[in-house]
Protein backbone atom coordinates (compact mmCIF):
# COMPACT_ATOMS: atom_id res chain seq x y z
CA UNK A 1 0.00 0.00 0.00
CA UNK A 2 2.87 2.35 0.84
CA UNK A 3 4.53 1.69 -2.53
CA UNK A 4 1.26 2.56 -4.26
CA UNK A 5 0.97 5.74 -2.22
CA UNK A 6 4.54 6.73 -3.12
CA UNK A 7 3.83 6.04 -6.78
CA UNK A 8 0.67 8.12 -6.74
CA UNK A 9 2.43 10.97 -4.95
CA UNK A 10 5.22 10.90 -7.53
CA UNK A 11 2.60 11.41 -10.23
CA UNK A 12 0.93 14.15 -8.23
CA UNK A 13 4.18 16.00 -7.70
CA UNK A 14 4.87 15.99 -11.42
CA UNK A 15 1.35 16.95 -12.39
CA UNK A 16 1.38 19.78 -9.87
CA UNK A 17 3.76 21.56 -12.23
CA UNK A 18 0.69 22.05 -14.47
CA UNK A 19 -0.38 24.95 -12.28
CA UNK A 20 2.90 26.80 -12.82
CA UNK A 21 3.65 26.06 -16.42
CA UNK A 22 0.77 24.92 -18.67
CA UNK A 23 -0.82 21.96 -20.37
CA UNK A 24 -0.17 20.61 -23.84
CA UNK A 25 -2.95 18.38 -25.21
CA UNK A 26 -2.06 15.00 -26.68
CA UNK A 27 -0.35 11.87 -25.52
CA UNK A 28 2.79 11.07 -27.49
CA UNK A 29 3.92 7.69 -26.34
CA UNK A 30 2.80 4.65 -24.40
CA UNK A 31 5.38 2.38 -22.83
CA UNK A 32 3.24 0.54 -20.33
CA UNK A 33 4.30 -2.88 -21.52
CA UNK A 34 7.97 -2.40 -20.63
CA UNK A 35 9.37 -2.69 -17.12
CA UNK A 36 10.32 0.65 -15.67
CA UNK A 37 14.01 -0.22 -15.32
CA UNK A 38 14.25 -0.72 -19.09
CA UNK A 39 12.84 2.68 -19.94
CA UNK A 40 14.92 5.82 -20.35
CA UNK A 41 13.53 9.32 -20.44
CA UNK A 42 13.37 10.89 -23.86
CA UNK A 43 16.05 13.59 -23.95
CA UNK A 44 13.94 15.70 -26.32
CA UNK A 45 11.15 15.75 -23.74
CA UNK A 46 13.53 16.77 -21.00
CA UNK A 47 14.93 19.53 -23.15
CA UNK A 48 11.47 20.64 -24.15
CA UNK A 49 10.34 20.77 -20.54
CA UNK A 50 12.85 23.52 -19.91
CA UNK A 51 11.05 25.77 -22.38
CA UNK A 52 7.44 26.88 -22.46
CA UNK A 53 5.93 23.40 -22.27
CA UNK A 54 6.33 20.34 -20.12
CA UNK A 55 7.01 16.67 -20.74
CA UNK A 56 5.96 14.28 -18.00
CA UNK A 57 7.39 10.82 -17.39
CA UNK A 58 5.85 8.81 -14.58
CA UNK A 59 7.32 5.44 -13.60
CA UNK A 60 5.39 3.45 -11.04
CA UNK A 61 7.31 1.73 -8.27
CA UNK A 62 5.98 -1.61 -9.50
CA UNK A 63 7.81 -1.10 -12.80
CA UNK A 64 4.64 -1.89 -14.75
CA UNK A 65 3.22 1.45 -15.80
CA UNK A 66 4.62 4.50 -17.53
CA UNK A 67 2.76 7.65 -18.43
CA UNK A 68 4.74 9.65 -20.95
CA UNK A 69 3.03 12.62 -22.56
CA UNK A 70 3.38 16.30 -23.32
CA UNK A 71 0.76 18.98 -23.49
CA UNK A 72 0.16 21.96 -25.73
CA UNK A 73 0.42 25.39 -24.20
CA UNK A 74 -2.87 26.09 -22.52
CA UNK A 75 -3.86 27.83 -19.32
CA UNK A 76 -5.63 25.79 -16.67
CA UNK A 77 -9.19 26.61 -15.73
CA UNK A 78 -8.52 25.14 -12.27
CA UNK A 79 -5.32 25.65 -10.31
CA UNK A 80 -5.36 22.96 -7.62
CA UNK A 81 -3.13 22.47 -4.63
CA UNK A 82 -1.12 19.26 -4.62
CA UNK A 83 -3.33 17.41 -2.14
CA UNK A 84 -6.46 18.35 -4.11
CA UNK A 85 -4.97 17.12 -7.37
CA UNK A 86 -4.12 13.81 -5.72
CA UNK A 87 -7.66 13.46 -4.38
CA UNK A 88 -9.16 14.28 -7.77
CA UNK A 89 -7.02 11.63 -9.46
CA UNK A 90 -7.87 9.08 -6.79
CA UNK A 91 -11.63 9.65 -6.75
CA UNK A 92 -11.84 9.56 -10.55
CA UNK A 93 -9.89 6.29 -10.66
CA UNK A 94 -11.92 4.79 -7.80
CA UNK A 95 -15.31 5.82 -9.19
CA UNK A 96 -14.68 5.41 -12.92
CA UNK A 97 -11.75 3.05 -13.30
CA UNK A 98 -13.82 0.77 -15.54
CA UNK A 99 -15.34 3.61 -17.58
CA UNK A 100 -13.95 5.06 -20.81
CA UNK A 101 -12.04 8.33 -20.82
CA UNK A 102 -15.25 10.37 -21.20
CA UNK A 103 -16.69 8.53 -18.20
CA UNK A 104 -13.64 9.49 -16.18
CA UNK A 105 -13.87 13.07 -17.45
CA UNK A 106 -17.49 13.22 -16.31
CA UNK A 107 -16.64 12.18 -12.76
CA UNK A 108 -13.90 14.81 -12.66
CA UNK A 109 -16.41 17.36 -13.98
CA UNK A 110 -18.90 16.54 -11.21
CA UNK A 111 -16.28 16.96 -8.49
CA UNK A 112 -15.11 20.28 -9.95
CA UNK A 113 -18.72 21.42 -10.44
CA UNK A 114 -19.25 20.85 -6.74
CA UNK A 115 -16.17 22.89 -5.86
CA UNK A 116 -17.58 25.95 -7.64
CA UNK A 117 -21.14 25.38 -6.40
CA UNK A 118 -22.34 27.22 -3.30
CA UNK A 119 -24.06 24.01 -2.19
CA UNK A 120 -20.78 22.17 -1.60
CA UNK A 121 -17.35 22.75 -0.01
CA UNK A 122 -14.75 24.92 -1.73
CA UNK A 123 -11.91 22.45 -2.31
CA UNK A 124 -11.62 19.07 -4.01
CA UNK A 125 -10.47 17.37 -0.81
CA UNK A 126 -13.39 18.78 1.17
CA UNK A 127 -15.83 17.74 -1.56
CA UNK A 128 -14.43 14.20 -1.73
CA UNK A 129 -14.51 13.70 2.05
CA UNK A 130 -17.74 15.57 2.74
CA UNK A 131 -20.20 13.83 5.07
CA UNK A 132 -23.86 14.54 5.61
CA UNK A 133 -25.40 13.05 8.73
CA UNK A 134 -22.29 10.93 9.03
CA UNK A 135 -22.64 9.51 5.51
CA UNK A 136 -19.91 9.99 2.92
CA UNK A 137 -20.76 11.33 -0.53
CA UNK A 138 -18.60 8.85 -2.42
CA UNK A 139 -18.56 5.10 -1.76
CA UNK A 140 -14.77 4.71 -2.38
CA UNK A 141 -14.25 6.96 0.65
CA UNK A 142 -16.50 4.87 2.87
CA UNK A 143 -15.04 1.52 1.76
CA UNK A 144 -11.44 2.75 1.59
CA UNK A 145 -10.78 1.88 -2.04
CA UNK A 146 -9.80 5.49 -2.74
CA UNK A 147 -6.47 4.67 -1.06
CA UNK A 148 -5.75 1.43 -2.91
CA UNK A 149 -6.31 2.45 -6.54
CA UNK A 150 -3.50 2.62 -9.06
CA UNK A 151 -3.95 5.76 -11.12
CA UNK A 152 -4.10 4.92 -14.81
CA UNK A 153 -2.75 6.78 -17.78
CA UNK A 154 -6.30 7.36 -19.03
CA UNK A 155 -7.32 8.87 -15.70
CA UNK A 156 -4.41 11.30 -15.91
CA UNK A 157 -5.57 12.32 -19.40
CA UNK A 158 -9.20 12.73 -18.30
CA UNK A 159 -8.30 14.82 -15.26
CA UNK A 160 -6.00 16.95 -17.41
CA UNK A 161 -8.89 17.65 -19.78
CA UNK A 162 -11.12 18.63 -16.86
CA UNK A 163 -8.49 20.96 -15.44
CA UNK A 164 -8.18 22.61 -18.84
CA UNK A 165 -11.86 23.45 -18.54
CA UNK A 166 -13.41 20.76 -20.75
CA UNK A 167 -16.85 20.05 -19.29
CA UNK A 168 -19.28 17.59 -20.86
CA UNK A 169 -21.39 17.15 -17.72
CA UNK A 170 -24.22 19.62 -18.48
CA UNK A 171 -23.70 21.00 -14.98
CA UNK A 172 -24.13 17.67 -13.19
CA UNK A 173 -23.56 17.71 -9.44
CA UNK A 174 -24.41 14.07 -8.77
CA UNK A 175 -23.87 10.68 -10.37
CA UNK A 176 -24.82 7.16 -9.41
CA UNK A 177 -24.53 3.61 -10.67
CA UNK A 178 -28.14 2.47 -10.40
CA UNK A 179 -27.19 -1.17 -10.80
CA UNK A 180 -25.14 -1.10 -7.60
CA UNK A 181 -26.69 1.74 -5.61
CA UNK A 182 -29.01 1.28 -2.65
CA UNK A 183 -32.63 1.52 -3.82
CA UNK A 184 -33.48 4.17 -1.20
CA UNK A 185 -30.61 6.31 -2.39
CA UNK A 186 -31.73 6.05 -6.01
CA UNK A 187 -35.28 6.92 -4.97
CA UNK A 188 -33.95 10.12 -3.38
CA UNK A 189 -32.10 10.89 -6.62
CA UNK A 190 -35.23 10.29 -8.70
CA UNK A 191 -37.51 12.30 -6.41
CA UNK A 192 -35.25 15.27 -5.67
CA UNK A 193 -32.88 15.74 -8.58
CA UNK A 194 -33.11 16.41 -12.30
CA UNK A 195 -31.96 13.49 -14.42
CA UNK A 196 -29.59 14.60 -17.18
CA UNK A 197 -28.18 11.59 -19.04
CA UNK A 198 -26.50 8.20 -18.78
CA UNK A 199 -22.94 7.42 -19.71
CA UNK A 200 -21.49 3.97 -19.25
CA UNK A 201 -22.58 2.63 -15.88
CA UNK A 202 -23.41 6.03 -14.39
CA UNK A 203 -26.47 8.26 -14.41
CA UNK A 204 -25.90 11.99 -13.97
CA UNK A 205 -28.15 14.47 -12.15
CA UNK A 206 -28.25 18.03 -10.92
Amino acid sequence: MYKKAVSALALVNLLFLFGFICLRGTQINRLASEPAHQIKADESLLADSESSSIGIVYVAASGQRVVDFSVLEKELAYDLEEKDLEMLLRIVEAEAGCEDEEGKLLVANVVLNRVVSEKFPDTVSDVVFQRENGVTQFSPVSNGTIWSVEISEETVEAVGRALEGEDISQGALYFAAREYADSSKMKWFDDNLTFLFRHGGHEFFR
